[in-house]
């Protein structure tokens, strides 16, 4: 057992920051005395004197043999791996380094449609030929959930070549599938089970929350330890337990995702987050549950609104610290009512067609679940006395109707990506191969990827978002007037 309370890095730091020096190397702005006062106004001068390189005594992240690895050493134990990375590019070059370490060009990966697009890019970066996996979708809400083992089962039946599976777990809206049942049926190919587990950083450190992804026999999970614990926007860590990751192929991999100037003050924050969490996780996360439980309980009673609650034939835990608020019921879309909370000093994490999801974790205070109620209550409020209420029309994302394991995919999304392409007006594109990524952003998973069939269904899906205030991203034209295709 190692001792949880150490921060090694963070210490290092903090030490080098305060020793006087004279300093010939990057970063230019030289511990804070070259960097615009407008910048030091806004965030003081403390933070720019620990912005620095990589000096002997701070380690290198690429060939980490002193505080670096002492912190990934104490990481690994804390989040029950039996090796972990630091990653400061976020998880999304955690998950393209898990493709890229499992799959080369032309091999068969199995994962589910609803990944992020990180998950493509790692798809475009390596090569791999996707075999997309529908998940689970609840038509009356309109969200998809998690695919199922029956689903993998039978797309490893008719794909036993396939060199990797990768499942998102939980998803945006804090669903977990069954994980142990999908590690099982994948490891009986001899293969690895790779979680996308960005949401899910917590999971480990209350018995009352979904258990993490290694947990349940996976092979590699990344997590975004800034989404839902104490570490600084983009700060990440990968892990992987087990011999069926190539440990040597992780290292490399993650050596042309990460930036080679990689940021001490974003390490040091993992650093800090692993020790809090290992000595203090469990009450941290009981309090968390409480405040979540508290908000669930209020808003659950607020006529005319409803929140996500656990379907056991839909997935088999659900997150209690991600509130998802159905608001359709008052004749608002999740957009015009995110609208609104804003203005009342209330801000989600995202927005969709009938739905506001928020985010509860160890920095929310009594005070802002307070703050969150009384926003609905005032938001049920003005659409009671408002006597012209909608009859909404919601679009919905039926996934069968534009994804096909069969027929979606007409070209691996490096080919697409990498051929000649041309941009035509959208409604010239049907049936026609894309050539870019196309996603409503949060959740950023994508309606469209390089490869595959533009279906009319899916242009229909994507304007209806953007005329009820929806935002597209990922595509050159982010007004969809226009789509490139493959040439």
């Amino acid at each position: 057992m190692l001792n949880q309370n150490q921060t090694p890095l963070l210490d290092a730091l903090k030490a080098n920051a305060a020793r006087l020096h004279a300093a010939f190397y990057t970063p230019g702005h030289k511990r804070g005395q070259g960097i615009s006062p407008r910048l030091t106004d806004l965030l003081g001068e403390a933070v720019f004197r620990a912005d620095l390189t990589e000096l002997s005594e701070l380690d290198n992240l690429f060939a980490p043999q002193g505080v670096i690895q002492q912190g990934q050493q104490l990481a690994a134990e804390a989040f029950g791996a039996s090796q972990t990375w630091f990653l400061v590019n976020g998880s999304t070059c955690g998950i393209e380094a898990a493709i890229l370490a499992t799959c080369g060009m032309g091999d068969k990966i199995i994962l589910s449609r609803n990944v992020h697009s990180s998950a493509i890019a790692g798809l475009i970066l390596s090569g791999a030929t996707p075999i997309f996996v529908n998940p689970e979708y609840d038509p009356i809400l309109d969200i998809a959930h998690s695919i199922t083992p029956a689903s993998v089962e039978a797309a490893l039946e008719q794909h036993p070549d396939a060199k990797a599976v990768m499942i998102v777990y939980p998803t945006y809206y804090g669903v977990c599938g069954d994980a142990h049942a999908i590690a099982h049926i994948t490891h009986q190919y001899n293969i690895p089970l790779l979680v996308d587990e960005a949401h899910g950083a917590h999971f480990a450190f209350h018995p009352q929350l979904p258990i993490s992804a290694l947990a349940t026999g996976a092979d590699l999970s990344v997590q975004s330890i800034h989404k839902t614990l104490g570490a600084m926007t983009q700060a990440s860590m990968l892990h992987v337990q087990g011999d069926r990751i190539n440990i040597n192929r992780v290292t490399k991999a993650l050596q042309l995702v990460q930036s080679t100037s990689p940021s001490y003050i974003l390490l040091a924050s993992l650093d800090a987050a692993r020790q809090q969490m290992a000595l203090h996780g469990k009450e941290l996360m009981f309090r968390t549950l409480q405040l979540a439980d508290e908000a669930r309980t209020r808003i659950s009673q607020i006529p005319g609104l409803s929140v996500l609650e656990i379907s056991p034939s839909s997935f088999v835990a659900l997150d209690k610290t991600r509130l998802t608020v159905t608001v359709s019921d008052l004749g608002l879309t999740g957009f015009e009512a995110e609208e609104i909370l804003d203005q009342l000093g209330v801000t989600a994490e995202f927005a969709s067609m009938q739905h506001l999801t928020f985010i509860i974790s160890l920095g929310n205070t009594g005070e802002d679940i307070q703050q969150l109620v009384q926003g609905f209550m005032t938001l049920a409020q003005m659409m009671s006395v408002n006597k012209n209420k909608k009859n909404l029309k919601l679009p919905k994302l039926v996934w069968d109707d534009f994804i096909s394991m069969d027929n979606s995919v007409r070209m691996s999304p490096r080919e697409a990506f990498f051929a000649e392409s041309e941009t035509r007006h959208i409604e010239e594109t049907r049936e026609c191969i894309c050539a870019e990524i196309v996603c409503p952003y949060p959740p950023g998973i994508p309606i469209l990827m390089p490869g595959e069939t533009i279906t009319a269904n899916a242009i229909a899906y994507l304007q209806k978002i953007l005329a009820m205030g929806g935002m597209i991203s990922g595509c050159a034209d982010t007004s969809l007037k226009s789509l490139k295709i493959v040439k």
